[in-house]
């Protein structure tokens, strides 16, 4: 197992694990239509212009990719493993990953009815805020932060 940097020649390679893996996440609570859209050109396009918002994306290979997450200061987004290659270990080696990456305290947002992710960030040390986001009329995103920081960029 090995997390490397996406680089510009590798978004489309990220761009479809985190196609099939946004779209299985969301498939319970989403419309078939809107979960349809996120096509792998789609998050191709979405990886890039996060690129060029200053996110830095990595890819977990294993040794084809099997995850993604990505980090703009202090935020990690975007963490996705496929599907049939969850339950490995991956996802909190990309988030443990993704804190290093950190200058500050990482924080993070989940949908409020993600139990699954939720477990994992609680396990490693995250712990609601208490702030919140509304997404629709039914459902929020709140903010998680950790307690406990595993490292820095650049030590």
């Amino acid at each position: 197992m090995i997390i490397v940097p996406v680089e510009r020649s590798d978004i489309r390679r990220a761009a479809e694990v985190h196609s099939v893996s946004w779209q299985e996440s969301h498939r319970d609570f989403c419309t078939a239509d809107f979960v349809a859209l996120h096509t792998h050109e789609h998050q191709e396009k979405y990886i890039a212009r996060k690129m060029d918002e200053g996110s830095r994306f990595w890819m977990l290979e294993d040794p084809d990719p099997a995850g993604v997450v990505s980090v703009k200061d202090s935020l990690i987004e975007d963490l996705y493993v496929l599907p049939d290659r969850q339950n490995r270990g991956y996802g909190t080696a990309l988030l443990r990953h993704a804190v290093s990456q950190c200058r500050f305290m990482p924080v993070l947002w989940i949908l409020e009815n993600n139990a699954r992710a939720r477990k994992l960030y609680e396990k490693e040390g995250f712990r609601e805020t208490g702030n919140r986001k509304a997404v629709t009329g039914k459902l929020d995103e709140i903010e998680l932060a950790l307690d406990v920081v595993y490292g820095t960029a650049g030590e």
